[in-house]
C-alpha cells in the first residue's frame, strides 16, 4: 500500500465533509481534492450517490416532520460525533 499524498482525502474525510459538499461550500481547492478521491473509491462513490438519493427522496416527501419531531433529528444529529 502506497502512503497517502498530503492533500489526499481519506474515506473518513470524505464522509465527514459530504454535506459541505453537496451544499457547495467547498472551495475550489477542497472540491477537487474530494472528486479526485470519489471517482477512485468504489465506496464512496456509493456513499455520495446514496446521500443524493435520500436527499432527493426527503424534498419529494409529502408530510412535513412536525416542529417536535424536527427538534430531535436535529439533536441526534448535532450530537452523533460526541457519541463516539
Amino acid at each position: 500500500m502506497t502512503a497517502l499524498l498530503p492533500e489526499e482525502l481519506t474515506c473518513r474525510q470524505v464522509v465527514e465533509v459530504i454535506t459541505d459538499y453537496l451544499e457547495r461550500r467547498m472551495s475550489l481547492k477542497d472540491r477537487t481534492r474530494f472528486e479526485q478521491h470519489v471517482v477512485t473509491c468504489v465506496g464512496c462513490t456509493s456513499y455520495l450517490r446514496q446521500m443524493k438519493q435520500a436527499i432527493a427522496l426527503a424534498g419529494a416527501a409529502k408530510d412535513p416532520v412536525d416542529a417536535k419531531a424536527q427538534d430531535e433529528l436535529l439533536r441526534l444529529f448535532r450530537g452523533w460525533k460526541e457519541k463516539k
